[in-house]
Parts: C-alpha cells; sequence; structure tokens
C-alpha cells in the first residue's frame, strides 16, 4: 500500500487563478492538485488533496490523519493560509497528529504585511517553503514522500 500524504489547504486557496493574480499566480487550485497528483504519481505515494474554508474542519482532516482508520495519513502537507497566523486550534491539531508537517505558502510571508511574517504552523512543521509559488507543494511532497519512505 502506497503511503498516504494529505495535503490540506485552507481559506480563500478555493480561489485560485482569479484572487490576487500578481501575488498568488494565475494557476487554478485544480491546476495545482493536479501537479501534485502527478508527482504523487512519480513518486509512488498517494496525495489526498483537500481545501476547506473552516477551521474546524481542518482541525477534524488533521485529527483523523493521526489514524487509525481509511483517513489516516503518513504525513502532511498544509497551506493554512490566513489561519497560519491565526489558528492555534490548528497548531495543536498538527501536534497531537504526531506526524511529519510541512508547511507551503505560495507568496514570500515575509515581503508582505508584518501580520504574516509570523506563522503558527511553523512550530509544528519540518521545513516551511514559501514564495516559489505552486512548486512548493511540489519540493514539500517531495520531502515528505521521501520522508515517509
Amino acid at each position: 500500500m502506497p503511503k498516504k500524504i494529505l495535503v490540506l489547504n485552507g481559506p480563500n486557496l478555493n480561489m485560485l487563478g482569479s484572487r490576487e493574480p500578481s501575488v498568488y499566480g494565475h494557476k487554478t487550485l485544480a491546476d495545482v492538485n493536479a501537479a501534485i497528483q502527478a508527482r504523487a504519481a512519480e513518486l509512488g505515494v498517494e496525495a489526498d488533496c483537500r481545501q476547506s474554508n473552516s477551521e474546524g474542519e481542518l482541525v477534524t482532516w488533521i485529527q483523523q490523519a493521526r489514524g487509525p482508520g481509511p483517513e489516516a495519513a503518513d504525513a502532511i502537507i498544509i497551506n493554512a493560509g490566513a489561519y497560519s497566523h491565526t489558528s492555534v486550534a490548528i497548531l495543536d491539531a498538527l501536534r497531537a497528529a504526531e506526524l511529519p508537517v510541512y508547511e507551503v505558502h505560495l507568496s514570500n510571508i515575509y515581503q508582505r504585511e508584518s501580520f504574516r511574517h509570523h506563522s503558527y504552523i511553523s512550530a509544528a512543521a519540518v521545513a516551511v517553503i514559501c514564495g516559489l509559488g505552486p512548486d512548493g507543494y511540489l519540493y514539500a511532497l517531495t520531502a515528505a514522500a521521501k520522508a515517509a519512505g
């Protein structure tokens, strides 16, 4: 059975391609997910891509990833969007999941507003990738697949 990597996207990422393309680019979330699925197939892992605008739903998915059961995962890649800068609940869930976590941001959060310079998610992350656009997910997936064995 292939290793499973849970890829979570937070609020407003469903608007990729139309929301501030000068910051986030022109690719849609469907485009990003298709690239993730193609790379997952190359790496021999399963990528379970999900998006929610709801903090509680993201927390539930993270809790389920801990397992056991069909929702269990071997690692988590997360772009929590604005929740990165506000959500202790997501941080707590990531820590409780006891899985490798890879944090991704499309933009370089350190070149943006000062409130975006701090991420709660980073405290639970093995690695943080920011500013590389959609390619950041592919780098995170490669690292997660390697770590998952």
